[in-house]
């Protein structure tokens, strides 16, 4: 993938690094709303992206060292699933979800999904002849709509409405990601045959998204509606 334009290679680095980024900031916001104090708000932030950025390091020389290419190639679906598990057990630490308690938690887990509008580099690499059209449209339309819904979703929720449609928004965010998931496996798999494979998104430095963005985006969508399940419930618990 050395062919590669600039202008891709700083999309493709803007989502996976653009992502944890805001993520930091959302922890850091939701730690001070809730009491924590500047210190231990920076601290929680700072750990995350250190822990984040130390996983984007290496799953980016993995994929350099060509670690996960090859069809039927486990190491590839290793390093995703643990990149969705680690910070979704993150959430069980007492300070995190101290701060993911927070009523404002869901409004703000809304907008690291913002830079998901960078789905656009897939529309570009399908135009250049690195990814096939059948899974470049759904992928990048779909994370385009889902990174222009964001905010509106941000918005609605910060004015304490919309939450069916943060429901919505985050079981569509959810959806859209398995969809693009999905096909580029039954391609790389060849159970799916079109030309060009898929195989560029297991190389740098596309693998950055599938084996960081994607599960990171994930992990959000599900503590997000995991939040909003418990708000729902709250009423009725009094």
């Amino acid at each position: 993938m050395d062919d590669l334009p600039t202008t891709v290679w700083v999309l493709l680095l803007a989502a996976a690094l653009g992502i944890p980024t805001v993520t930091s900031v959302v922890l850091y916001r939701g730690a001070v709303a809730t009491g924590l104090g500047r210190r231990s708000a920076t601290g929680v932030a700072v750990a995350f992206a250190a822990g984040w950025g130390s996983w984007l390091l290496a799953t980016g020389y993995l994929a350099g060292a060509a670690v996960y290419s090859g069809r039927g190639n486990p190491w590839f679906f290793v390093a995703v699933a643990g990149a969705l598990v680690a910070p979704l057990l993150a959430t069980r630490i007492p300070v995190v979800a101290r701060i993911l308690a927070d009523p404002g938690t869901p409004a703000r887990l809304a907008l690291p999904h913002t830079l998901r509008v960078i789905g656009v580099v897939f529309l570009i690499l399908m135009t250049l002849g690195h990814l096939p059209a059948v899974f470049a449209v759904p992928a990048g339309l779909g994370d385009i709509a889902i990174g222009i819904a964001a905010p509106i979703v941000y918005r609605r929720l910060a004015r304490g409405t919309g939450h069916r449609a943060a429901v919505r928004f985050n079981i569509l965010g959810i959806l859209d990601l398995l969809v693009a998931a999905g096909i580029a496996t039954l391609v790389t798999s060849g159970l799916l045959d079109v030309t060009p494979s898929t195989e560029p998104l297991r190389l740098l430095p596309l693998a950055l998204v599938p084996t960081a963005a994607v599960p990171l985006a994930v992990a959000l969508h599900i503590v997000s509606l995991r939040q909003l399940h418990t708000a729902a419930a709250a009423p009725s618990v009094t």
